[in-house]
This record gives C-alpha cells, structure tokens and sequence, in this order.
C-alpha cells in the first residue's frame, strides 16, 4: 500500500526556535530523547555551555527534535530555562499530572507529548489543549501498548481485541475527543516492543486518518538487537510512504540513536546524506584500531555538512583498494598510518599515540 500524504504541523518557529514541518511533502524528522534528568546545575556556567554545545552537535547529526521527560514541576522550569538557550525545538514528554504540561506552555517549548493512558480526565486534556491551542503549540498523543487505557487492556489482555487494534482504537479515540474540543494540531505514535504489533497498527492507522504519524519501536533493547529490532520495523512502513518522524530508541546514547535514524531513512533513500562512514570490522591482520577511531570520530563526522564518504580501514588489505571510492581514508600498516583519497595515498607517518592519528586526519578532513 502507499500511504496518503499526511496533513502539516508546525514545531518551533517562536522567539528562536527554529520551526520544524512534519506532514505533507516534507523530509522525514529524525528525533531523539534526552538520556538524563536535568538539574538546574547542569545549565550553569561550563557545565551549561557544554550541554548547549551537545544539543548543537545533535542538531548538526540530523537531529530535528529533542525530546526531555518531565516527571516533576521543578524539571519543567528546567527545560523552560533550557528552551530559551538553544534554537533546536525542544518536546517535553508529560505524564500523568496535566499541571506540568500547563507550565512547560509557559515557555518556548516546542511540542507536547501526552499519553491516554495516564493524562487523566476530559476536563484536564481539555486544559492543556487550550492552552496549547493559545501558543500554537502542536502535541502528540503518544500510546504505548503497555499503558493503553484500562478497558483497551483488559481487550488485549483476554484476546477479544489485538494488540495492534488496540493501539489505534486508544489514538482514534483520544483524536476524537482533540477534534470535539477543535484542535487539530496533532501528531499521533503507536508504539509497541514488538516489530508485527508496531507496523500493523501504524498502517491501520494511515488508512483511517491523515494525522502525522511518529513512528518507531519502544523499549526496543541496546545498540546492536535495538537498531535491528527499529530497523525491521520501520523500513516497511517507510517504504509504503507511513512515517513522518521518527526516533529509534535505544539503550545507548542519543547520538547513537540519531546515527541509527539517518542510517535508516538513507537506506530508503529519504533522509540527508551528510557523510558516509565506511569501517572495516577488524581482525587479526589490523595495523589500526578501527573500532576506538571510529568510536572517537563519529559524532564529528556525522556532523559535516557535505556529502562525503569517509573510509576507517584496518589493514592494508582493505584499505585504499576497497575503500579507493572514498573522499577520505585512513588505515595503518605495520608502525605506519596511511591516509588516502580515492585509492591514492597521500600521506604517510609513523604513528605513536591516537593524538597523532586524530591531528594528521583532521588535517586532511579540513582540506575536504
């Protein structure tokens, strides 16, 4: 099936906060979510300086959104605080109490996230959605199939209704009551742990409405069985045109998780290219450690703005044979480090620390 073009909404786009589009035509939105609670410590002097820095290094990785829990009134004041310092659209995740929703509204957060399964009663959705509504601030109703709604779970719970079915009846139904109170500003998520249960509802789901979907695997598990898990699940929605944004989430970093979403919708030819890195996996012929260079570079090299591709090779066997399509290379061979472009190399030192092996390539990667 290919899915109908969802409608548009706005995130950002006030004070400095840079606008994001989901919907409609626009490029899929890689998102991720804040790994740690904050304290009003962390935005203080260095400590704030080098948070501001990490979030732009996000940004610079693809990331167009960035999502923190709000579990207590104290950490919405601090992600008000923290929405005021940085341009990328910050989402506050609200469960619960409606009262924190109310106050992240005060500031320039960006978007909402509220779960039917624990926001509470008509009147306090009703609160929050005119609130929002005022700001023009868009919120995503975020149903996960291990919070539905008591009557929803019971229905799963003894087979009278699958999973997958559940999922969407909790989102058309918290869609119905957003409609009666006449907001429209909406982005929905049906998140499952489970790769059937996550691609049925999403295309049940783009067959019944045109409201952006944000979709992806929760509770998905660490890096390797995590990125796996996200990517079965949403290459075949991608590929069907269902998915607006997406987060792959993970047990490891956010920028590991940013990394995994561009490599996913560059599978399917529908995210930014940036750069390309290419690594061998090592073994017993390795004249560099390919594992603890890569692990050091990525997150800058993720970070460049220009179409390239980057080639960290072990040995001289896969070094700039296999890798002579690349802009930029680096391998070793004996107690020496090669750096090539296209198959030639063009430079060759002795090697004696990783701070000699990161000052030569950075050299060249500025010559890029």
């Amino acid at each position: 099936m290919t899915a109908p073009v969802s409608r548009i909404i706005k995130i950002g786009g006030f004070e400095e906060v840079k606008a994001v589009f989901i919907g409609g035509d626009y490029p899929v939105v890689i998102q991720t979510m804040w790994k740690d609670r904050l304290s009003f410590a962390n935005l203080e002097n260095e400590a704030g300086e080098a948070l501001a820095r990490r979030i732009n290094g996000l940004a610079a990785m693809g990331c167009g959104l960035l999502r923190f829990a709000v579990p207590a009134m104290a950490d919405a004041e601090i992600l008000g605080e923290l929405a005021s310092r940085v341009s990328m659209p910050l989402c506050a995740d609200i469960h619960f109490d409606y009262k924190i929703a109310l106050r992240c509204l005060d500031f320039p957060v960006a978007k909402l996230r509220i779960n039917p399964g624990n926001i509470g009663r008509r009147n306090r959705v009703a609160a929050v959605v005119s609130k929002a509504a005022a700001k023009g601030v868009p919120i995503r109703i975020g149903v996960n199939a291990g919070s539905l709604p008591a009557p929803l779970r019971e229905a799963v719970d003894n087979r009278s209704l699958d999973r997958a079915e559940a999922l969407v009846k909790a989102a058309l139904d918290e869609l119905a009551v957003f409609d009666e109170l006449g907001f429209t500003n909406t982005a929905v998520s049906m998140k499952a742990s489970g790769i059937a249960d996550t691609i049925k509802a999403n295309r049940l789901f783009a067959e019944r409405s045109s409201v952006p979907l944000h979709i992806g695997v929760t509770e998905a598990g660490p890096l390797v069985s995590g990125t796996v898990r996200n990517t079965a699940a949403l290459l075949p929605l991608l590929a069907e045109g269902i998915g607006d944004t997406i987060r792959v989430s993970l047990s490891d970093s956010p920028e590991n998780e940013v990394i995994a979403g561009r490599e996913i919708l560059n599978a399917e030819e529908l995210g930014k290219h940036g750069a390309v890195i290419v690594s061998c996996p090592r073994c017993g012929r390795n004249g560099f450690d390919t594992i603890a260079f890569t692990e050091r570079w990525k997150t800058r090299l993720y970070g460049l703005d220009k179409d390239c591709v980057i080639a960290i090779m072990g040995c001289a066997v896969n070094g700039p044979g296999e890798a002579r399509h690349a802009d930029l290379g680096i391998t070793g061979a004996g107690n020496s480090l090669m750096i090539f472009r296209h198959g030639k190399v063009i430079r060759t030192l002795p090697v004696k620390s990783d701070a000699e092996a990161d000052k030569a390539f950075e050299e060249e990667l500025n010559k890029l």
